[in-house]
């Protein structure tokens, strides 16, 4: 019923920027939150940011004053400046949907991740 496609990894050079994208598609649902996650290579997966539909938004303190969140529409982006090495990982979109014609039924959705790489 809904989907999440994430987009915008790439190479960079340590000290440049990527922007991720991902979207949300499907029909009678309403996004309660949107948020990114990584994986870096020998590491857990772990929280990078969200953002509600309120607004509010919350960082990893590894990324605050670097990243940045925002939605538009059933877009979420994640402007990822002053990249470091250490920022390598596939990232990956969460969102938390709710369809109010289906008992107000809660879902987690996943996207396919995309690979962020920062090396010289």
């Amino acid at each position: 019923q809904v989907q999440l496609v994430e987009s915008g990894g790439g190479l960079v050079q340590p000290g440049g920027s990527l922007r991720l994208s991902c979207t949300a598609s499907g029909s009678m649902f309403s996004i309660n939150v949107m948020g990114w996650y990584r994986q870096a290579p020998g590491k857990e997966r772990e929280l990078v940011a969200t953002i509600t539909s309120g607004g509010s938004r919350n960082y990893a303190d590894s990324v605050k004053g670097r990243f940045t969140i925002s939605r538009a529409g059933a877009t979420v982006y994640l402007q990822m400046n002053s990249l470091k090495p250490e920022d390598t990982a596939v990232y990956y979109c969460n969102s938390g949907v709710v369809f109010p014609n289906d008992r107000y039924r809660y879902l987690e959705v996943w996207g396919q991740g995309t690979l962020v790489t920062v090396s010289s």
